[in-house]
């Protein structure tokens, strides 16, 4: 229940005088680092013989145009960006009804009545034009809470959309990565099969001149089957990457097509048939400092001080509430031909809305409030620590990859002079067709395994990016994000 209470004008001052002495401002925000906190350094290995680069953009660091046009397209199309973009939009209108609701509201009237009151008095007509203003003062500072949580959550829905942005672009870089690492694939595949098949055409011609027997011509030929089958299934699986690069991108395929055909001329056959390798870069920094480029850990820290104002805000929706109204307009009053203007004009009643009893309505908000602030801090340390996990993962994989490079590299060479040595022996006939056969297996497992590695390595770069938040700051957010994400 509230109970309204109209003062006389001295009491309304004397009690704005008492009530100002009890007026909280708002609190000071704990730091972050007293909710979450970060290791102290590094304990996984870090990356080295690079250089430090600016992540902003950084799959351009790929030196592939094709790939900087499908990062744009794609997040020009994804949904998820795009709500974010709506977000912002959202968390501004709500930041400035929040700011508004400090400044008194005003609201123009106007008003006209014709009648006759009584049967012994004239015709009246009376008319006004005016306005009318209300202003509850924010002494407690709810009003003030709540413009700072808006403020926050403006913040937060900001670096979402940043988040948004990044992954998109690690989505689009993994896909584009990975259909390069499996048209390379594809070339070690169609090397092997024409080999096979080679092999299978010469053993046929041996075979039927008495040099060689059956069952070699029946295993050469199965062996050129097995090398044109695993052919078709390497290109079937590189169809449905480019397929799910057209998804991403939300472009038409035979332009998906068109345009990594032309990159391939452009920069040729022996740099398209490998996998694409970002440039490198060293993480010096302690993870604390790493960590506050990340937009998710910033949306999920302006979350936690936006929960914080939140609960400000129902603590101080317990204490009176205090309004002042006036208005003031021009009227006209015409009474039996007899015409007259002047100005009117009121101020107040200055009120002041005592809770009393609301069945505990109040006292449930705030205990709400105090337990949503619990949950969203809960939620800011998590934050952190997956943040300096992924770090942590990915600084792993970068030195996994990098030690196993150097050993696979050598495997795949050696594998593969042992392959061609046993097919000059065999076609020497100093080796049989299942030496060569098993060298041949060995040979393209250990190219494919190079392949993979590769790939790995590059995938564990783009991890890398995006655990360290792709390049976000603060000082990025767009003016407008609903248009740019529009294009």
């Amino acid at each position: 229940m509230n109970a309204p209470f109209t003062f006389h004008p001295m009491a309304c001052v004397l009690a704005l005088a008492l009530l100002g002495g009890c007026a909280t401002g708002p609190n000071a925000l704990p730091a972050p680092g007293e909710t979450a906190t970060a290791p102290q350094a590094w304990f996984a290995p870090l990356p080295h013989g690079g250089r430090t680069d600016d992540l902003t953009a950084w799959w351009q660091q790929f030196n592939d145009p094709v790939l900087t046009e499908f990062i744009s397209a794609a997040q020009a199309a994804s949904p998820n960006v795009a709500q974010a973009a709506s977000r912002i939009e959202q968390s501004r209108a709500a930041q400035v009804a929040a700011s508004g609701a400090l400044l008194p509201s005003v609201d123009a009237q106007a008003s006209g009545n014709r009648g006759r009151q009584d049967v012994n008095l004239p015709i009246t007509t009376t008319s006004s034009l005016g306005l009318q203003t209300r202003w509850e003062l924010d002494v407690f500072g709810a009003g003030r809470a709540a413009r700072s949580a808006a403020e926050q959550r403006l913040a937060g829905a900001q670096a979402s959309w940043h988040d948004a942005r990044v992954l998109v672009a690690a989505e689009v870089a993994n896909r584009y990565i990975g259909l390069r690492s499996c048209l390379a694939q594809v070339r070690t595949a169609e090397a092997d099969a024409l080999s096979r098949a080679e092999t299978a055409r010469l053993t046929e011609l041996s075979a039927k001149a008495g040099f060689q027997a059956p069952a070699n011509a029946a295993l050469a030929r199965a062996s050129s089957a097995q090398g044109a089958s695993l052919l078709n299934a390497q290109q079937a699986r590189c169809d449905l990457d480019i397929k799910a690069l057209v998804a991403l991108t939300a472009l038409d395929e035979g332009a998906v097509r068109q345009r990594l055909e032309q990159q391939r001329l452009a920069v040729g056959d022996a740099v398209w048939w490998s996998v694409p390798q970002p440039a490198q870069l060293n993480v010096t920094r302690v993870p604390g400092q790493v960590i506050s480029q990340r937009p998710d850990v910033a949306a999920s820290e302006r979350e936690w001080l936006a929960r914080q104002a939140d609960l400000r805000q129902r603590q101080a929706q317990r204490l009176p509430q205090i309004s002042l109204s006036g208005s003031i307009g021009a009227a006209r009053s015409s009474v039996g031909g007899v015409s007259s203007d002047g100005t009117v004009w009121n101020l107040g009643p200055l009120q002041v809305t005592m809770p009393l009893f609301d069945g505990g309505t109040r006292r449930a908000n705030v205990s709400a409030a105090e337990a949503s602030l619990v949950e969203a801090g809960v939620s800011y340390r998590a934050a952190v620590r997956t943040a300096v996990r992924e770090v942590e993962e990915s600084l792993i994989n970068l030195q996994s990859t990098a030690d196993r490079e150097v050993h696979a590299f050598t495997a795949a060479q050696g594998f593969t002079d042992s392959f061609k040595a046993t097919e000059a022996r065999y076609r020497s006939g100093l080796a049989s067709l299942f030496e060569l056969e098993d060298a041949r297996r060995t040979a393209v497992q250990a190219q494919s395994a190079l392949l993979d590695l590769q790939r790995e390595r590059s995938l564990a770069w783009v991890s890398l990016y995006r655990a360290l938040g792709g390049g976000w700051s603060a000082p990025d957010a767009p003016a407008t994000p609903l248009a740019q994400a529009a294009r």
